[in-house]
């Protein structure tokens, strides 16, 4: 199990920020080779990506959602691939993002990759994407603010 961390500081208040986070269909705008995501339910997502030159699927389960603070997910088919974004408000209304996950490698070739840290600079990469995606629009595509805690899925009143 290998453990990855990256932080990055967006120029956009914290509610901006964690709202285009929650609008999952758009990762492929950012995410270097995600081909698509689709949203099946308020806590089930449904990946499609390329790693290591290979067509990967996968369900993931999103287990805690707490608005402008914090989204965490574990998969729930194919390889692992358990984590958590984490946003913090800073001075100047901008806001801290750090990612955190936990993935288990799949054969030689993602094991090697990631011990030559392809992965960890993939991570990098999508949060600069991201950055670059939030700040040059200025405001979010969308937003979810209901919450998620375990089973719980709490849906705001309109």
């Amino acid at each position: 199990m290998n453990r990855l961390e990256r932080t990055i500081d967006v120029d956009v208040p914290v509610r901006v920020a964690y709202d285009q986070w929650t609008q999952f269909e758009d990762f492929p705008r950012f995410m270097e080779g995600v081909q698509r995501v689709i949203q099946l339910t308020d806590r089930t997502l449904s990946w499609a990506a390329e790693i290591g030159g290979q067509r990967r699927e996968w369900t993931a389960e999103i287990v805690d959602q707490t608005p402008d603070t914090r989204v965490a997910w574990r998969s729930t088919s194919g390889e692992r691939n358990d984590g958590a974004v984490l946003f913090e408000p800073l001075p100047g209304g901008t806001t801290r993002i750090v990612v955190r996950m936990e993935v288990e490698p799949d054969g030689p070739v993602e094991t090697i990759g990631t011990v030559l840290g392809f992965l960890d600079r993939r991570i990098q990469g999508d949060l600069e994407r991201f950055k670059e995606l939030i700040e040059k629009r200025g405001s979010p595509t969308g937003a979810w603010r209901g919450e998620i805690h375990g089973d719980q899925v709490e849906v705001p009143q309109r």
